[in-house]
């Protein structure tokens, strides 16, 4: 236990067409020191997670931090990229800087814009995280990468259609009561489940509900060490931070297993000293349903080929066994690719400070989160626990 979280703040997502990734990156940055209580001056580093890879003409964009207070100029500000895990690799740099005693206080800031881009272009930019050599013909762009897993999945295990259309309803009921997410619609199973003219095959066996949103926004986080923490009004400390990185190639590897995912969350769970039945909720990746579905398996808690178990009995509604995505995930939250790690762990902290409103979670004490990057190439697991 080496860092605490003891601030934040998030913006909705969603589309913002009268917001920049600058102004974005100013307003949580603003948000976050004002939550934490400190002074922009106190701040020792920033780290931006911040993907791009096209959406934004303005490139280089570390510096736009001190853009929020004049007192950030001359601090070590620092731009990281891991593809959709930008947000948790930006996390756990800062984790790392303060386990170095580099740092006591570091402000993490994750943002994106992504809907005043064209489609084709969004489609473009995306496939960028598959590895192009043998994925960048694939009809769909990223959606077809999770197409061809959710058919390969299926043809193994068996069609999933009904668990798909479940783990959607689920985390789109979720997100209604999340004032930060982007689709806040309880859609319920029959329509997720039901190709319709407002919900199409898009790849594969994925419908339009199987798929997360394409979104603006950002979120930030004011990260210290635990003794610095626990003079704070609220400490949220990292009990176990992991992260595997797999091969780029999905023909090097069983791709229906995500066995970075499976690694990273042995390893956290491993440093944290706990098992998974200790956590109170889980936040999980599932930037297309059939991720969310072989989550369940690589985090342990189904064995492989079973995970529809979890979300056919009810253990990951918000009152079952465990509450997998109460924010509403991906799916009903948004992907704003760069701020979605942080939004995880925002979103997280607030759970365990019971400041979490309508999506919070009765007595929530242990959070695991599971953030990645491609086809479960970059994997980033964070087990939190409040101390404050």
């Amino acid at each position: 236990m080496t860092a605490t979280i003891v601030g934040w703040a998030h913006m909705p997502f969603g589309k913002h067409d009268t917001e920049t990734v600058e102004s974005m990156v100013v307003r949580v940055t603003r948000e976050a020191i004002a939550h934490a209580g400190i002074e922009a001056g106190d701040v020792d580093e920033i780290v931006l997670g911040h993907f791009n890879g096209g959406f934004s003409a303005q490139d280089f964009t570390a510096s736009l931090v001190l853009q929020a207070d004049d007192a950030l100029r001359f601090k070590a500000a620092t731009r990281v990229e891991n593809a959709c895990a930008t947000g948790s690799a930006a996390v756990q740099q800062a984790v790392k800087t303060i386990e170095a005693k580099r740092a006591k206080i570091v402000l993490v800031v994750g943002v994106e814009q992504m809907t005043t881009t064209p489609g084709k272009e969004i489609g473009r930019n995306l496939l960028k995280a598959s590895y192009l050599p043998e994925d960048g013909e694939i009809e769909g762009g990223f959606a077809g990468v999770f197409g061809q897993i959710a058919a390969g999945y299926f043809q193994r295990h068996g069609d999933q259609s009904d668990a798909l259309a479940m783990i959607a309803a689920k985390n789109h009921a979720n997100g209604v009561s999340n004032p930060y997410a982007q689709m806040r619609k309880d859609l319920g199973y029959e329509f997720c489940r039901t190709e319709s003219e407002k919900n199409p095959f898009v790849a594969g066996p994925l419908k339009r509900t199987d798929c997360s949103l394409v979104s603006d926004g950002a979120a930030a986080l004011v990260i210290t060490d635990v003794e610095t923490g626990l003079r704070m009004k609220r400490a949220i400390a990292f009990r176990a931070t992991a992260h595997k990185q797999d091969f780029l190639p999905m023909s090097k590897r069983d791709i229906l297993k995500f066995e970075g995912c499976s690694v990273a969350w042995a390893s956290a769970l491993a440093d944290a000293g706990i098992t998974l039945d200790d956590l109170s909720f889980v936040e999980t990746h599932d930037c297309f349903t059939i991720a969310e579905l072989i989550e369940y398996e690589a985090m342990g808690l189904t064995p492989e080929g079973e995970g529809a178990r979890a979300v056919k009995e009810g253990w990951t509604q918000k009152d079952g066994r465990l509450p997998v995505n109460p924010s509403g995930g991906l799916k009903a939250k948004g992907h704003p690719i760069g701020a979605t790690g942080v939004s995880m762990h925002a979103l997280s902290a607030m759970q365990l400070a019971g400041e979490a409103g309508g999506i919070q979670i009765k007595d929530a004490t242990l959070a695991g989160i599971f953030n990645m990057g491609g086809a479960a190439v970059a994997n980033y697991v964070s087990v939190l626990e409040r101390i404050k």
